[in-house]
């Protein structure tokens, strides 16, 4: 829930709350939470009181009013509405230059998808978790939050104007590798794909792994401008997995590889 009055986002549930107190004190201004969370969050209590920032104890009842979600776990931080800043073009140099690796999303389709690739970007060490500013449903809200479980602290969330610009430029730099669930080769030849390109460089190069959703997948405009087209081979009874879950195979993919 955002409070457009005061430019504040909701954040809540336990797992979430407690890596933005941890990471992120800082964008905290307001909490709420219920009495035996008090304990656990003292230290983010004592540094708004230093800031003159309120917290309260609520009830359940609160909580959800304040969040408009019955999951929160007993605990809600109002925080500085978030924003996914533009990516520079140092971004992808430095992206580039130290062989850091990103996830590109287009058009996935929602916040809760959303939210559940940031999740999986986290544990798997990805630096980069770029939307397009065309997809309007996925945007960073208390949803986004949440089921992210806290993995919004831990990566880079950026934003591009038009996927297919954006790579048109990034492949000149980058290992793009697209998810496309008609392509010929399989998801077990990424670590080779991922090898020969490293061949002779150090760092190993930056990868890019694109996504579309489970709809549409990746238009044509967009697949080529990547190096490497790759499925997840399945039954056929379904004809493809929805978007969190296959970016989070590919994920742990480039993670081993």
């Amino acid at each position: 829930m955002f409070n457009r009055l005061l430019n504040e986002l909701a954040v809540c549930s336990l797992k979430t709350v407690r890596a933005l107190a941890e990471v992120h004190p800082e964008t905290v201004n307001r909490l709420f939470l219920r009495a035996e969370r008090m304990e656990e969050f003292a230290p983010l209590c004592k540094r708004l009181a230093e800031r003159k920032r309120p917290y309260k104890i609520c009830e359940d009842e609160e909580l959800e009013r304040i969040c408009k979600t019955v999951h929160h776990q007993g605990i809600v931080a109002m925080i500085v509405e978030p924003e996914a800043l533009p990516l520079t073009r140092e971004d992808l140099s430095l992206w580039a230059e130290q062989g850091k690796r990103g996830i590109i999303l287009h058009r996935v389709g929602n916040d809760l998808n959303l939210g559940a690739i940031i999740r999986s970007a986290a544990f798997f060490d990805v630096n980069y978790v770029v939307i397009s500013e065309l997809d309007e449903d996925a945007r960073l809200s208390t949803g986004a939050y949440r089921v992210a479980e806290g993995g919004m602290e831990y990566v880079n969330v950026r934003s591009v104007r038009r996927t297919e610009s954006f790579l048109r430029e990034a492949s000149k730099t980058l290992l793009t590798i697209g998810a496309d669930h008609r392509a010929r080769r399989r998801i077990r030849d990424l670590p080779s794909i991922v090898e020969e390109a490293a061949q002779g460089k150090k760092p190993p190069p930056g990868i890019a792994l694109v996504v579309g959703n489970e709809e549409e997948g990746l238009p044509s405009e967009v697949k080529e401008h990547c190096r490497a087209l790759l499925r997840i081979p399945g039954t056929g009874n379904i004809e493809s997995l929805n978007v969190a879950q296959a970016a989070t195979l590919f994920l742990y993919e480039l993670f081993e590889a």
